[in-house]
């Protein structure tokens, strides 16, 4: 019994001597490829609009990068665009003077990134003041070292076209087309995670 124990004992050393060795000479498993960063950014806050500073005006933005997804019946945008993008954004404009609030909320189609700031468009999908189908511009700037967040918008003060003949309309905002992030987010906070555009899918 003692003499069969001790054969046992025997091979099942050099099998786990042998599998040591193989595990030795292969090294270390390849690490799995890193997860490409998506470009986003998440928050809600209250602005100081200078025009209506005793307006309560509040922004919540929840968006992330999904590049190439929406393709365009064009030559050459049959796959999308690197800065396609999803998720939804909320707008809510309390006016002291009357008590009024105008609210809307909006689809993300576009977003890109440059460091800590990003611009964005979204459709609007519901509203009480009649934007439905409007597609609006967002800018966010994510503030460090102690500097306030920041985001502006694309009415209000911004895309306006005057016609030759003296009008003035306000034109089609185009994908990821907003304004400089020109007022302070005095209350809540955004966070924007920059991404470099991606590679073109492959043919």
């Amino acid at each position: 019994m003692k003499k069969h124990t001790r054969t046992r004992a025997l091979v099942l050393a050099g099998t786990a001597a042998a599998l040591v060795a193989s595990l030795v000479a292969a090294g270390p498993a390849p690490a799995a490829p890193a997860a490409a960063k998506v470009a986003s950014v998440h928050g809600g806050g209250t602005i100081l609009f200078p025009y209506s500073a005793e307006d309560d005006i509040r922004f919540t933005v929840e968006a992330e990068s999904v590049p190439w997804s929406k393709p365009y019946p064009a030559p050459g945008l049959e796959k999308g665009l690197p800065t396609d993008a999803r998720g939804r954004v909320t707008i809510s404009h309390r006016f002291k003077e009357n008590g009024f609030t105008g609210t809307a909320e909006a689809e993300v189609d576009c977003l890109v990134t440059g460091g800590r700031t990003a611009t964005l468009t979204a459709v609007v999908t519901s509203s009480n003041v009649g934007w439905e189908g409007k597609r609006i511009g967002i800018s966010v700037q994510d503030g460090q070292r102690g500097e306030p967040d920041r985001l502006g918008f694309s009415w209000g003060v911004a895309n306006v076209d005057v016609k030759p003949d003296g009008t003035v309309a306000e034109p089609r905002v185009g994908t990821c087309m907003a304004p400089a992030p020109f007022t302070e987010v005095t209350k809540g906070t955004f966070k924007v995670t920059p991404a470099p555009l991606s590679p073109r899918p492959a043919a």
